[in-house]
């Protein structure tokens, strides 16, 4: 074990070990029962405690007590080379129920509603496009990215034509070791001075999509900045385009590989809602943890006292397989009554779009297990290529062979 200037030994380095396809690393089930609460030293920034547990997670999410906004003031524990304080996931009340009370007016269950016929339409229009080429075909190149792009991009107002520019400019906000930090910096302003193009154009010329929402209620109620329009539009274009495209392709492959829970599935499509929750649950998308908190005052964990001022980090994958609240935890079973997953988080940075990603994942299988009968992965699994170096874990391809109808 390695000391710090002052002596002190260093806290083990942390992650543990790489991402591996979809596998939670089994540290945390060891860490959940002996320390659950534990001092790690990030690639970046100043050392923080790992929190593994369900419930203690549920604390540092919503309790107001642990404050998102402090880490501004400190070096960040973090595994990106630079901090994300990007617009609402940087912020505490009341900046944030400024924000989340823009979005709540825009970003209704009625809009999500009205969008259904062309994300339908969408679904099978790219199935189409895949049954004319022919089997195989990759599901995402072919269907995944797309779909989840053209989505999003009918909702803010982004042209989907110009996806091919910003696609590359989102792995930004993401990546931990295979961009340089000039390199984050030079995507970051390209996807801003992007955004705020369309926020100039929006102003002059209102549409019926989510950036002229924003700027009008922005313009006529809670005066947000430029900055804070732009960012919070960025913000939203990467989780539904990145986020939604990678959870639904790693929810295909936990299908693929769970050939008796599909078959269940085709058979029993009643099932869905609850498949929709457990690969929620069961998909560690996340690789590690999340954005850290500071503790705004003494609090305990599990018995492990945070001081005011020391930063904790969620490690919603291991949240999500612990055995005090999930039975058998690491299994995936689309039966599954209790199911209180953090897959969309917990309390006020609870992830908003979270109706939007269900419809587009029941949509998105639904309509492929129906229109592509015995789908079924076209190479050995263990073949698969993963992306490396980034935080949203993500295949770079799924081929796929069918059955003729």
């Amino acid at each position: 074990m390695t000391t710090h200037a002052n002596g002190r030994p260093s806290p083990p380095s942390y992650p543990f070990n790489e991402a591996v396809a979809l596998d939670v690393d089994p540290l945390y089930a060891k860490l959940r029962e002996e320390e659950p609460v534990v001092r790690v030293g990030c690639p970046f920034g100043e050392d923080a405690w790992l929190v593994t547990k369900h419930a203690d997670m549920k604390t540092i999410l919503g309790d107001p007590r642990f404050s998102r906004a402090l880490a501004a003031e400190h070096d960040e524990s973090r595994l990106t080379p630079l901090p994300i304080h990007t617009s609402i996931l940087g912020m505490d009340s009341p900046d944030h129920t400024r924000l989340r009370r823009l979005l709540s007016k825009v970003f209704t269950m009625r809009r999500v509603e009205l969008l259904r016929p062309r994300i339908e339409a969408e679904a099978h229009r790219l199935v189409d496009a895949l049954v004319a080429e022919g089997a195989p075909g990759d599901l995402m190149e072919g269907f995944a990215v797309p779909f989840a792009g053209t989505v999003v991009c009918d909702l803010l107002g982004v042209p989907f034509e110009d996806r091919e520019q910003f696609r590359g400019w989102l792995d930004a906000f993401s990546a931990t070791t295979v961009m340089s930090e000039e390199e984050i910096e030079e995507d970051t302003d390209r996807l801003y001075d992007y955004i705020g193009k369309l926020m100039v154009s929006r102003r002059a010329e209102p549409q019926d999509d989510l950036i002229s929402a924003m700027v009008k209620a922005s313009d006529e109620e809670d005066r947000l900045s430029e900055k804070e329009l732009v960012e919070l539009a960025s913000v939203l274009l990467i989780a539904g385009h990145e986020t939604v495209s990678s959870q639904l392709i790693d929810s295909l492959h936990v299908l693929f590989t769970h050939p008796d829970q599909l078959a269940r599935l085709q058979r029993e499509p009643e099932l869905m809602t609850r498949a929709i929750e457990e690969l929620m649950r069961y998909v560690p998308l996340i690789s590690h943890v999340t954005f850290a908190r500071y503790a705004t005052e003494d609090v305990e964990l599990s018995g492990t006292l945070v001081r005011a001022g020391e930063s904790v980090l969620p490690a919603i994958p291991s949240a999500n397989r612990d055995a005090s609240v999930f039975e058998d935890p690491d299994l995936f079973d689309l039966t599954r009554e209790h199911n209180p997953h953090l897959g969309f988080g917990y309390g006020i940075h609870r992830c908003l779009g979270a109706p939007l990603a269900r419809l587009e994942m029941r949509v998105a299988l639904e309509t492929l297990f129906s229109r592509l009968p015995g789908l079924r992965c076209a190479v050995p699994v263990e073949s698969l290529e993963w992306k490396d170096g980034m935080q949203v874990r993500s295949l770079l391809h799924l081929p796929v062979t069918w059955s003729r109808p």
